[in-house]
């Protein structure tokens, strides 16, 4: 008997244990409730909206073709000592002639499909996926609509560079695309022929960042654009089913990201240095929380793993937190722009409080914008429907 109660207790504290620990959405539930009506709203929205993609706009600065898309390096502008020639940089101020008409038309077909996703995972409509369809097929299949699967021309710079390894960050938008069609693949709707072209179209894409020299040069950045180039090569990875990429890129978190990008302090020192630090602090933190998020397993949880000298996750989480709850106590300058615009209710906040039964990281998530509007921060915020993501 005295054996047979100590296996029960056993079985129940690794139980209780590995709940803690992987998370079981434990505020799946209340977000779900917090969300719901916006939810349906933004769905609403759009099932109204008709596919819009980068054969819609072209700019004459573009290197590329009808499909290929294309944009401008943020924080570059005209020389006025030489109005004709190579832009020059200004860091952290987004010059509003540039052009990024691909760029919203991208964060527009993550907001159609992230907003239809949702809508599907609550209600089950099969409405939302019918509709969904038509924006996958415009982007991804359609001969005549679809978007190339690279982003060869991304932020370039007038007189210097026809495309930008840095402009791959742009696609982190693509990543509430690729979580929809998780979300909906096992739908009636979705046949398998459409499926299996999409699936293509991301597994070309992958192949593309991690071969072309853009796409290597990304990898290998030493702050937010090497985790930004982790972060959307994971979700696409998971959609098509891609274990080694996945494999790979948890020893990267573990071996590269974390220690290397992260103090002793769990602050970003690289982020930190920037002329925007409270911005970029977020936007890396975010984008480190939701590859944990997306690779996490039973067996390699990376929400729980620490490096030899204690850096993890948590830590970071746990830094950053005390000036997300009161930004009155931000030690740095403020950022040079958007400064008034942050925070918002970053999906650290809530995946961190569901990982790690933090109400107080949930209250706080929860009292912030939930649909912020500010295109800056949109740009910077490519988890905007969080449910799909529980």
């Amino acid at each position: 008997m005295i054996m047979m109660k100590s296996l029960k207790l056993f079985l129940l504290f690794t139980a209780v244990t590995v709940t803690a620990a992987f998370g079981q959405n434990t505020f799946k539930a209340q977000a779900t409730t917090v969300l719901k009506a916006q939810v349906l709203k933004e769905a609403a929205w759009a099932m109204k909206q008709q596919p819009v993609t980068v054969t819609a706009s072209s700019s004459p600065k573009s290197a590329g073709g009808k499909h290929d898309f294309f944009s401008e390096a943020d924080y570059f502008w005209p020389d006025p000592k030489n109005p004709e020639g190579p832009y020059i940089n200004r860091d952290g101020m987004s010059n509003p002639e540039n052009f990024v008409a691909h760029r919203y038309a991208m964060i527009r077909f993550s907001e159609i499909i992230g907003a239809l996703a949702s809508a599907y995972q609550i209600t089950g409509d099969e409405k939302y996926v019918k509709h969904a369809i038509s924006h996958l097929k415009a982007w991804f299949v359609n001969q005549e609509t679809l978007m190339n699967p690279n982003l060869a021309y991304a932020q370039a710079i007038k007189g210097l560079f026809t495309g930008r390894s840095w402009g791959i960050i742009d696609s982190i938008h693509l990543m509430e695309v690729a979580q929809g069609v998780i979300v909906m693949e096992k739908s009636k709707s979705l046949d398998k022929a459409t499926l299996a072209t999409i699936k293509k179209w991301f597994s070309d894409y992958i192949l593309w960042l991690n071969t072309n020299k853009n796409g290597i040069a990304e990898k290998n950045a030493k702050n937010n654009h090497g985790t930004c180039w982790a972060m959307q090569v994971a979700s696409f990875a998971k959609l098509v089913n891609d274990q080694p990429m996945l494999d790979s890129l948890r020893l990267q978190y573990k071996n590269v990201f974390l220690p290397n990008q992260m103090a002793d302090d769990g602050s970003f020192p690289l982020e930190m240095k920037r002329t925007k630090p409270y911005g970029y602090a977020i936007f890396n933190l975010d984008a480190m929380t939701t590859l944990c998020q997306i690779l996490s397993t039973p067996k390699d949880n990376l929400w729980t793993y620490e490096t030899t000298n204690g850096k993890s996750i948590k830590k970071g989480l746990e830094f950053l937190y005390p000036y997300i709850a009161d930004k009155s106590k931000w030690t740095l300058k403020p950022d040079v722009m958007y400064w008034e615009n942050w925070p918002v209710a970053q999906p650290f906040l809530l995946f961190g409080a569901n990982q790690f039964g933090k109400q107080a990281w949930f209250n706080t998530w929860k009292s912030l914008d939930l649909k912020p509007t500010n295109a800056e921060v949109i740009r910077n915020l490519p988890i905007r429907h969080p449910l799909i993501w529980l």
